[in-house]
């Protein structure tokens, strides 16, 4: 593979949509830019002042031309805003069906994990013809995660979780960077995509893990003590798990939320930020003492024991399942690998 092209590969559904973008404000721009320096070279020889007493007359203007020249950059920058806006929101809606796979930057290196349990460290393997979705952490600084071949970047910022989703076209391996400059050995910060026939992904997929990212999660909850206070099914001090992600809970202010990545993670982390109606606030933080690894592999389990979409719009009356989770288990061991990418979400405890 050349190591420095032109152009990168055109590799994912999106990559010749945004080249399309890219080329078309490209050659508005050389158009306009050539068109005034050919006007100003021509208007500068032909309507020179030759004589010093020379008093050119009063132009009085024309109403077509003005309307012209505003009207045509308008009708393009428009143009642009409405390709560049449809893009945007295709890029940054995932298909429902879309495989499910988590990244952590840290300083240097990209971290993967597969929800069947397989890790990679600045490898990412998927399937051709398959929508892919990232859900991403950090442990430390801002990193950006891109795949030029794919034409995708996402910035990945503490304290959160972002995502991007991309379908590949084409089995092969391409470059995988950090965009973002991160510290000393940024540049360094590189790996590889492997695209794979589905057949092969599969078989790759099958070998090497030990257990899933929702059974390790389950061990975990028992671990830091969450089942002290939370149940999969029946209300006690803290709501119950089953059924949480992806509803809608009422807080004990009114409000309405979605049970995502991220409403689950803040509830571990900051469990008094939002405290769900009919429930007190005295659930313990886990702040510095889980890993982002753990948080994803807490945030499979919860998703592991049911999950049922809800509109925004549908409220639970019943307060069981966000806001501050009511555990009061003692704080375990910190664990020292805070690095897992999972969504923002917290499991309510």
């Amino acid at each position: 593979m050349n190591e420095l092209p032109l152009f990168p590969p055109q590799a994912s559904t999106m990559s010749a949509e945004v080249d399309n973008l890219f080329f078309y404000i490209t050659a508005v721009a050389a158009f306009f830019t050539v068109a005034i320096y050919i006007c100003l070279g021509v208007f500068a020889v032909l309507y020179r002042r030759r004589d010093p007493r020379f008093v050119p007359r009063p132009i009085l203007g024309s109403t077509i031309l003005e309307t012209t020249w505003s009207v045509v950059p308008l009708g393009l920058a428009m143009v642009m805003f409405g390709w560049g806006a449809k893009l945007y929101y295709d890029q940054y809606t995932p298909p429902e069906n879309a495989h499910e796979i988590f990244v952590i930057g840290k300083q240097w290196m990209w971290k993967t994990q597969h929800p069947s349990g397989q890790r990679e460290i600045n490898e990412l393997h998927v399937p051709v013809g398959r929508p892919i979705k990232l859900t991403m952490a950090t442990q430390d600084v801002i990193h950006s995660f891109y795949i030029p071949a794919f034409r995708i970047k996402r910035d990945v910022i503490p304290g959160t979780y972002t995502s991007m989703w991309f379908t590949a076209t084409k089995p092969g391996r391409y470059r995988l960077f950090c965009a973002e400059y991160c510290g000393t050995s940024h540049s360094g910060m590189i790996g590889w995509v492997t695209v794979m026939e589905p057949g092969d992904f599969e078989n790759w997929l099958s070998g090497g893990a030990s257990e899933s990212m929702a059974q390790s999660g389950e061990k975990l909850f028992s671990q830091y003590g969450c089942a002290s206070c939370h149940s999969n099914d029946q209300p006690g001090r803290c709501p119950p798990f089953r059924g949480v992600y992806g509803s809608t809970q009422q807080l004990t202010d009114g409000r309405r939320i979605l049970a995502d990545d991220a409403y689950i993670r803040e509830s571990i982390l900051n469990p008094q930020a939002k405290i769900v109606a009919g429930y007190q606030p005295i659930m313990p933080t886990y702040q510095g003492q889980i890993s982002e690894e753990d948080l994803l592999r807490l945030l499979a389990y919860i998703k592991s024991i049911g999950q049922r979409p809800q509109p925004a719009s549908e409220g639970i009356a019943e307060g069981p399942a966000r806001g501050t989770m009511g555990a009061t288990p003692a704080p375990r061991e910190a664990t020292t690998n805070p690095q897992a990418p999972t969504k923002t979400g917290r499991p309510p405890r």
